[in-house]
Formats: structure tokens, sequence, C-alpha cells
């Protein structure tokens, strides 16, 4: 069934986790979109019809919920940045099928496996506006010496749990930055924020759903 996704749905999944990623407006609950662009290799041009082009984050307090259409799949992560964990929930309506995957702490960072990291975070003090949002403009730099920029806006004081770890350091809200996820390069612009009241999110499997492991799921996508 996956196996005609091929590594597409994986790709995203990887991309997603990380993607769970300041003034005046503080908003505690609502809904980020963020449009993706990709910087693909030759090796990965063959996945470039199944990689998401729009993600949507819907954030509550510590707790975050990615949510994409990928293929024939839904995919949507919750994750509680206060303790690690994670839960992969895919949909596959045209068969019928639910799965979800329990991530611990460990398993999240395997995904991460591979990337650069980041650091050496630097305000550059040059503006503009991206969208509907003042920004700044960082510098950055990850542990093989390349050098990045971003763009970061205090309008909008969001939980901290929306931001990967490795963004921490930067104060704002991420209006523009690039990031990797298993070797794949993407850079993601922030479209839009909604202030609403989002659904408890919660890292219990919901019924329907059938439980696998990640090895499994990979297997399952691979055709085994």
């Amino acid at each position: 069934m996956f196996k005609s996704i091929k590594t597409g749905v994986l790709a995203a999944i990887l991309i997603s986790t990380a993607i769970i990623s300041q003034a005046q407006k503080k908003i505690n609950e609502g809904t980020l979109t963020y449009g993706i662009e990709y910087s693909l290799t030759d090796e990965q041009q063959p996945m470039a019809n199944f990689l998401p082009k729009e993600t949507l984050i819907k954030f509550k307090d510590n707790l975050s919920k990615i949510e994409m259409e990928q293929g024939p799949a839904i995919i949507k992560i919750i994750s509680d940045k206060t303790t690690k964990n994670g839960l992969l929930l895919v949909d596959v309506p045209i068969v019928q099928k639910q799965y979800a995957v329990k991530m611990s702490k460990e398993e999240m960072d395997k995904t991460k496996e591979g990337s650069p990291r980041f650091s050496d975070f630097k305000a550059t003090g040059e503006k503009k506006m991206i969208g509907a949002y003042n920004a700044e403009k960082y510098s950055y730099k990850d542990d093989k010496g390349q050098e990045y920029e971003l763009w970061a806006s205090t309008d909008i004081q969001l939980p901290e749990g929306y931001k990967e770890d490795d963004f921490k350091d930067v104060k704002g809200t991420l209006v523009k930055f690039t990031m990797f996820q298993n070797g794949i390069k993407s850079t993601l612009t922030l479209k839009n924020i909604k202030e609403e009241k989002v659904p408890a999110l919660s890292l219990e499997v919901p019924g329907g759903y059938e439980v696998k492991t990640m090895a499994e799921m990979k297997a399952m996508q691979n055709g085994q």
C-alpha cells in the first residue's frame, strides 16, 4: 500500500517533526501556516511530487500538532516539548487504514540524525516586512561551518513549545528559516498566524488506530 508513495511520506514525516519550530501580542493557542520550498539534490528529485508544499501547526501551551496531506495519506504529529515525546498518526482514507506510532524522546532524536546542528545565532539589525510581519534578520551556521540566515518577528509572542530546540536562542517567532531533516533541505515561510481555540491535544492513541513501531512503518512503506 505504501510502496506507491515511496520515500515521500516518510520524508514528510521526518521533516514535520522538525517542524514542531516577540512582542507584543501574546498568543497561547492557535494555528500557524508555513509554506515550504525545497532544495533537492539530483538523488532527491524523484520525491519532489510527494513532498508537502504547506504545513499547519496547531499549538496549545507545550503541545503542538503538525498536519499535512501527503499523497493519499493525512499525517499528524503531536509533540510535547517538555517531555520531548511524540505521537505520529497516519490516515489513509482510500484504503480505510489508520496507523499510530508512539515516539519516545530517543526516537524523536533519531529523526535528526545526520542533519546539521545549528548554533551561533546573531541578530544583524537588518529589518524588513515579510508578509504581515516586521522581521529582523539573523545569521547562523551549522556544525560543518555552513552559514545561513533567518528572519524572526517580535510582533507575536508564541509558546516556546512550537519552536525546534535548535532555534531556541532566536528571540521571536520564526518567519522564514532554513532547516534540514533526513538530508532534505527546506525553507519555511510563515504565511499566517490564527489565534483560535485548539481542541485538547494528547499523546494518547485515538480509538480505531493500529499501533505500529517506526520500523514497521518504514517496512510497510518499502513494500515489505
